[in-house]
C-alpha cells in the first residue's frame, strides 16, 4: 500500500486509535485488526499479510486515502 508515511510507517494499534475510521475500513474487508491483541503490524503491510489480491488492496488503500484528505 502507498499511503503517507506518518501513516503507513506506524503500528495498526496505534493508527486505529488515532483514526477508528482506518479499523472500520479494514473490518469492512474483514481484516480483523481492530480486534487484534498484538497490532503492530505496519499499516503499510496489514493488507498485503491477507493477501486479498492487488484490485481489494487498491480499493482499501483509495478508501483510507480518502478518509485522510477529508478530514
Amino acid at each position: 500500500m502507498n499511503l503517507p508515511a506518518e501513516i503507513g510507517e506506524q503500528a495498526i494499534n496505534k493508527v486505529i486509535e488515532t483514526h477508528p475510521k482506518i479499523g472500520a475500513i479494514l473490518d469492512h474487508y474483514e481484516i480483523g485488526c481492530v480486534s487484534c491483541g498484538v497490532g503492530i503490524c505496519l499499516v503499510k503491510d496489514v493488507v498485503g499479510i491477507h493477501a486479498l489480491g492487488d484490485e481489494i488492496e487498491a480499493k482499501i488503500e483509495q478508501e483510507i486515502l480518502a478518509y485522510l484528505q477529508g478530514q
